[in-house]
C-alpha cells in the first residue's frame, strides 16, 4: 500500500466512524462537506428520504461571483454564507454538522463558523 493509498484508506475510515454517528431526518438535515486540494462542496442532506436538498460548491456561479478561491480559508468562509442563505431559502434552521472525516479546522471550521453566522444552528 502506497502513501496515498494509506491516506485515502484513513479519511474513508475516518468518514465512515463520522457517518455511523451523524444522520440527517428533514427536519434537521445532514450538512455534508468534501474538501479537496483546490475546491470544496457542501450539501444538505435528508438521509431518511435519501434525497439532497441543496448543494453549493466553489465550482458554482454564486461562489464565482465573490472573486474568492475555493482553496483558501477565506473561500471556506464564503462558502458557508452561501450554504447558509440557500439553506434559509428551503426552510432549513437547524442542521447535523458532516466534517466527512476530515478534522475540524481550517477550512472545514471556517465554513462551519460561517454557516452558523448565517443563520444555522449545529
Amino acid at each position: 500500500m502506497n502513501k496515498l493509498q494509506k491516506k485515502q484508506a484513513g479519511l474513508a475510515r475516518r468518514h465512515r466512524r463520522v457517518r455511523g454517528k451523524v444522520s440527517g431526518t428533514a427536519a434537521r438535515p445532514r450538512l455534508c462537506v468534501t474538501r479537496s486540494n483546490s475546491n470544496m462542496y457542501v450539501q444538505l442532506v435528508d438521509d431518511v428520504a435519501r434525497k439532497t436538498i441543496c448543494g453549493v460548491s466553489t465550482l458554482g456561479a454564486d461562489f464565482k461571483a465573490t472573486g474568492k478561491k475555493g482553496a483558501t480559508v477565506e473561500g471556506a468562509a464564503a462558502l458557508g454564507e452561501i450554504v447558509g442563505k440557500k439553506a434559509q431559502e428551503n426552510g432549513v434552521t437547524e442542521v447535523v454538522f458532516d466534517r466527512g472525516g476530515h478534522l475540524y479546522h481550517g477550512r472545514v471550521q471556517a465554513l462551519a463558523d460561517a454557516a452558523r453566522e448565517a443563520g444555522l444552528k449545529f
